[in-house]
């Protein structure tokens, strides 16, 4: 793929993570960084696009937009799609993979788009090579992003392969474990560098530990993977991309410590595996302990995060309101001093932690809305009647 120096790109992401993936874009050298709908648009190189890849931490995936174009049915997309130089892109013998989104009447499904657009690139290779590249679902040698709102059609390389949640250290999981994506944001988002102690008192496997330990040390995120989809791509540059992976000087120590505890056994363990795999094990203590037994009190200004139960899984009202007051009477007693951030789509419970919550932000989680709230923790008699009402 030839492309000159300056090319767009477009990094994908989770509602309410824009203006952070915004951020870390600038902070990498982007140009013309403009946000967009879950997503993030902006310039640069080839070196660039390397880096986005395995540098950003609230990046799903970063696209490369190759032809934008109208067509006002499955006819002309097919004319639009045949006629472009493929063979700037891929070569006969490269597998190839479509993911299509469609937003518009003239279409009737994304399934259909994908089959059109399919047959273009077939038809292109068999005209040109006397040759059909194969489909492939699994493992693609090229996968291609085609997004079509009302009659405007963008076809776009995608550069990452799998999604780049799939950091590659998760070894073992607990039920519903939270994206590496989503939790890189909400400690992106609660101003986390490493400036402090910091403490995930409901764990689970680790992934905000880990999160919290990869930012602390500036430890780009991609460096666990195994590959990224550019690496297939013509114009792929191995010295360029040898240069960029293995370049840690940007890499910073980190003198304070990490500190996650769960109540279950089977989580501490899972967590224990995947803190390992990250190489991050040093900075991280894990313990056995529910929330509302912990006595010690820890460090002023440790920040504390902690992503609990929703009760979606069938836990009664009664249990939620009873965890949640739980965790503000800890936080209140335990954590004098410091700063809470905790998500979650269970507003009423929330309620109960009895709390005020100094900043709000909405983030989905999965398919769930929810909030995540900044809570102060301060010293003294504030809010201490809510506490043990």
């Amino acid at each position: 793929m030839k492309q000159q120096a300056d090319f767009l790109m477009l990094a994908k992401t989770f509602k309410g993570l824009e203006e952070v993936l915004a951020q870390e874009l600038i902070e990498l050298g982007a140009n013309d960084v403009q946000l967009e709908r879950r997503a993030v648009s902006f310039r640069g190189d080839k070196a660039l696009l390397y880096r986005a890849n395995i540098c950003l931490r609230t990046a799903i995936r970063i696209l490369v937009p190759i032809a934008s174009f109208k067509a006002k049915d499955t006819d002309a997309l097919y004319d639009q799609v045949k006629a472009l130089n493929w063979s700037q892109y891929m070569t006969a013998d490269q597998t190839f993979a479509i993911d299509a989104t469609v937003y518009s009447e003239s279409f009737r499904n994304s399934r259909f788009v994908t089959y059109r657009v399919k047959d273009a690139i077939a038809d292109y290779w068999i005209d040109k090579a006397h040759k059909r590249p194969s489909v492939s679902t699994q493992i693609p040698d090229i996968l291609l992003n085609v997004h079509v709102a009302n009659e405007q059609v963008t076809i776009s390389l995608d550069s990452s392969g799998e999604s780049l949640h799939k950091r590659g250290y998760r070894v073992a999981t607990t039920e519903a474990p939270i994206s590496e994506v989503l939790a890189a944001g909400m400690l992106l988002l609660a101003g986390w560098k490493g400036q402090s102690d910091f403490y995930d008192p409901m764990c689970g496997s680790g992934t905000l530990l880990i999160e919290a330990a990869l930012i602390a040390r500036n430890i780009a995120p991609g460096v666990f993977r195994s590959s990224f989809a550019f690496e297939k791509w013509p114009d792929f540059d191995a010295d360029l991309w040898n240069d960029i992976y293995n370049d840690d000087s940007n890499e910073r120590d980190f003198i304070h410590h990490i500190y996650g505890s769960d109540a279950s056994f089977y989580a501490i363990q899972q967590a224990a595996k995947n803190v390992k795999s990250a190489g991050v094990a040093k900075d991280i203590e894990l313990k056995q302990i529910r929330m509302e037994e912990i006595k010690e009190v820890h460090a002023e200004g440790t920040l504390v995060m902690l992503n609990p139960p929703y009760g979606e899984r069938l836990k009664s009202n009664k249990e939620m309101e009873d965890l949640y007051s739980a965790i503000g009477t800890t936080l209140k007693h335990q954590f004098t001093g410091s700063t809470a951030w905790i998500i979650s789509s269970n507003v009423e419970a929330m309620k109960c932690i009895g709390l005020k919550p100094s900043k709000k932000y909405h983030l989905l989680n999965g398919e769930l809305d929810c909030q995540f709230n900044k809570y102060e923790l301060f010293q003294g008699k504030r809010n201490e009647a809510h506490i043990h009402s």
